[in-house]
C-alpha cells in the first residue's frame, strides 16, 4: 500500500521532466568536455565548417533541410536541421515545420517576439542578464513569485549544454495556480523554451558543436503529488514541445528517487513520450541531494563545479 501511494504521487511529477522551465542561465566557460557523452571536443568559436559537428550534420541533411528551407525560408538553418533530425521522413517534417510557422505567426507570435528581445537584452553586455529574460515572461509578476532560482533553474555545461535542474518539491503549485490560469502558465513555460531555444542555437552557430537541453528532475523532497491544475499546464506545454522544438532535449535524469520506488523505474518510463524514453536515466546524484535549495549552483562557485561533474559523470 505504501509503495503504490508512492508511486501515485511521485509519477505525476515526472513530467516535469520535459519541462523548460527555468529562466535562469548561467555563463558558458570555455571547455573541451562533453557533458552528453564524455568525450573529448574542440571547442572553439572559429572552428572551420568542415571540422564542426553541426557542419557534418548539416551534410547528412542537406536534402530535408533544403527542402524545408523551401516552406519556411524565416526559419534559421540550425532550426530546421533539427526538425529534419526529428522527422526524418520530408512529409512528417514538412507537416511539423508548417505547424510551428502557423503557431509562431499566430497564437505564438507575442511569446516568440518577447523572448527574442528578451535574449537580446540579456547578451547586450556581453554577460547575460537574467532579470531581463525574468521580466519579459508572459505573466511574470505572478508567476515569478514561486518560479525561483531556489527550486527551478538553468545553468551551462562547460561545453555549452543547458541543464534544466528543478526540484518539484520546492515549489507551491497549489497557491501559484490560485494566482494563474492553466492558460497563463502555459505560455509562460513556452517561453522559456523559447528562451532555451535561441540561446542554445546561438552556442551551436558560434562554436559548432550541437548542443542541447540536459534535464535533471530532483525528486528530493516529494511527498504528494502536485496541484491537477499545475498538472494541466505542463501536459499543455509539453505536447508542443517536441513538435515546436524538435532535436532540443538531450539526456532526462530523474534524480535521487526514493529507495522504495526504484523498484518501479518500470512502470514510471511508459509514462514518457517514445522520444523522451529513449534518452531517459534514473540515476543519483548526492551532490544535488546535499543542497538544500538550488540557489548555490549560481551564487557558490564550488557547488556548480561539483554538480556539473556529477552531471557529467551520470551521463557518459
Amino acid at each position: 500500500m505504501l509503495s503504490a501511494r508512492l508511486v501515485s504521487v511521485v509519477a505525476p511529477l515526472l513530467a516535469l521532466s520535459t519541462q523548460s522551465t527555468a529562466l535562469r542561465i548561467g555563463a558558458c566557460a570555455p571547455s573541451t568536455t562533453s557533458a552528453r557523452s564524455g568525450v573529448a571536443r574542440m571547442q572553439t568559436a572559429t572552428a572551420t565548417k568542415s571540422s564542426t559537428e553541426v557542419q557534418s550534420l548539416l551534410d547528412a541533411n542537406r536534402a530535408l533541410v533544403d527542402s524545408l528551407g523551401s516552406i519556411a525560408p524565416e526559419l534559421p538553418e540550425l532550426t530546421r536541421l533539427r526538425f529534419a533530425l526529428a522527422f526524418p521522413a520530408q512529409a512528417e517534417a514538412q507537416s511539423a515545420v508548417r505547424e510551428t510557422i502557423a503557431w509562431r505567426a499566430g497564437a505564438g507570435r507575442s511569446i516568440v517576439e518577447s523572448a527574442a528581445e528578451a535574449v537580446a537584452k540579456a547578451t547586450a553586455g556581453g554577460g547575460w542578464d537574467n532579470e531581463a529574460v525574468r521580466a519579459a515572461a508572459p505573466h511574470a509578476a505572478a508567476i515569478n513569485q514561486f518560479i525561483t532560482p531556489e527550486n527551478i533553474m538553468t545553468i551551462s555545461t562547460n561545453a555549452g549544454d543547458l541543464v534544466y535542474v528543478i526540484r518539484a518539491s520546492l515549489i507551491d503549485d497549489k497557491e501559484l495556480m490560485d494566482k494563474v490560469s492553466v492558460n497563463q502558465l502555459t505560455d509562460f513555460l513556452l517561453y522559456v523554451k523559447e528562451v532555451h531555444s535561441l540561446v542554445v542555437n546561438a552556442r551551436s552557430e558560434r562554436s559548432g558543436r550541437f548542443c542541447n537541453v540536459v534535464f535533471a528532475n530532483d525528486i528530493s523532497g516529494t511527498r504528494k503529488a502536485p496541484d491537477a491544475r499545475f498538472s494541466k499546464a505542463l501536459t499543455e506545454s509539453s505536447k508542443s514541445y517536441e513538435k515546436l522544438y524538435p532535436s532540443l532535449a538531450g539526456p532526462t535524469m530523474i534524480l535521487n528517487l526514493p529507495f522504495v520506488l526504484q523498484a518501479f523505474v518500470g512502470l514510471f518510463k511508459p509514462l514518457f513520450p517514445k522520444t523522451v524514453r529513449a534518452r531517459l536515466k534514473f540515476e543519483s546524484a548526492p551532490v544535488l541531494a546535499k543542497l538544500k535549495t538550488l540557489t548555490p549552483l549560481t551564487t557558490d562557485a564550488s557547488s556548480r563545479t561539483s554538480f556539473l561533474a556529477e552531471v557529467d559523470k551520470l551521463l557518459r
